[in-house]
């Protein structure tokens, strides 16, 4: 199976797909949501054109790979993996869930994508930038054992900057948190096993 359409599962009853046409509706309704667009580059309401064009430009891009979250009880969440490739054994990425997404869901979501990246993937170091805003995400980042790797200032809708935290994981660093981490999202949900 190519890495691209690889599906990561973790015993917690969730996985990672990749995403598809049919799911354009879904993620762009999670993107518009005011929770998210607070803490994108982004903030404005992306119309379903402007969603088609970035699909469109993304589905092919080999430096780019979409996945969607997705439980028992349906999707819930995206994965990106962007700069693939862009400088040997790094990508960044981002996530983002469902408003309605159940409590515990950006851990999960997280887990899974670091055993993508690692693995099928192969990467030695994930990247990643969060405004400084958004405290619970930095704090998520730093619990999977990220570190802060910089900071800088972002254009916001070519309206304002804003300050971001550059975030970095190496493989080996992962390596050894990967199995706490995971036994620790089984306790919280109650599958320990």
């Amino acid at each position: 199976m190519p890495v691209s359409e690889a599906v990561i599962a973790m015993r917690t009853s969730a996985w990672l797909r990749p995403m598809g046409e049919t799911d354009l509706d879904a993620v762009l309704a999670w993107r518009n949501a005011p929770s998210v667009r607070a803490n994108m580059y982004t903030t404005h309401i992306i119309t379903p054109g402007e969603h088609a064009r970035w699909w469109s430009q993304t589905r092919d891009d080999p430096s780019r790979r979409y996945f969607i979250y997705e439980t028992p009880d349906g999707p819930c969440g995206v994965v990106g993996f962007t700069r693939i490739g862009e400088i040997t054994g790094e990508a960044e990425w981002a996530f983002y869930a469902s408003p309605d997404a159940p409590r515990g869901t950006g851990s999960r979501m997280e887990w899974l994508a670091l055993e993508y990246a690692f693995g099928p993937l192969a990467l030695q170091t994930l990247r990643c930038e969060v405004l400084e805003t958004n405290t619970r995400v930095i704090e998520l980042h730093t619990r999977f054992g990220f570190v802060t790797a910089g900071t800088a200032i972002r254009q916001i809708d070519q309206a304002r900057e804003a300050n971001i935290y550059r975030l970095a994981l190496d493989k080996g660093v992962w390596a050894g948190l990967r199995q706490s981490t995971l036994d620790r999202l089984d306790r919280q949900q109650g599958t320990a096993r």
